[in-house]
């Protein structure tokens, strides 16, 4: 049994209103994006409210970017989800609904079973992430840092906020 599940923080600079005619076929399948996440092999946790997503979540200054966050338990599994099922329909037309973005808008990290990331520790990942590139701290797709035990024992875990959507 592995000790670690991986995190994924994901952003976009959305192009206009939530409740808007422009992210309109966004929002349409949200709830069925979501729920195909909840039922799919190796998911673990996800960001949201009571209203079952994470669109209430605003942690940037610029209140136009929305972020995402999961937890699963293998990278194999998030890839899957991510570019295997229908999710990969709403990457396609991310152009429809979100800007170009300058940095980095996806990060992954490795997480002990049984951590729930924070916004903020998210927040630190994928900074890191587009300050210094793919290490153990952040990673990402093309580039998987396997855990490493010894690097995971130098992080402060209670230093990290916990999530507010628990």
């Amino acid at each position: 049994m592995t000790k670690y599940h991986v995190a994924q923080i994901n952003i976009g600079r959305i192009k206009g209103p939530l409740d808007g005619p422009v992210m309109a076929g966004f929002m349409a399948r949200l709830d069925e994006i979501n729920a195909l996440a909840d039922g799919n092999p190796g998911f673990v946790w996800r960001l949201q409210t009571s209203e079952g997503n994470a669109t209430y979540f605003r942690p940037y200054d610029d209140d136009q970017i929305l972020m995402n966050m999961s937890v699963w338990e293998t990278v194999e599994d998030l890839r899957h989800f991510v570019y295997h099922t229908t999710h990969v329909e709403l990457l396609r037309q991310r152009q429809q609904w979100f800007e170009n973005f300058a940095g980095v808008y996806v990060a992954l990290w490795w997480v002990p079973v049984g951590h729930i990331p924070g916004v903020d520790e998210a927040k630190k990942r994928i900074a890191y992430l587009d300050a210094h590139g793919p290490t153990q701290f952040a990673f990402t797709f093309k580039t998987v840092f396997q855990p490493d035990e010894e690097f995971q024992k130098g992080i402060d875990w209670s230093s990290f906020k916990p999530c507010p959507a628990l």
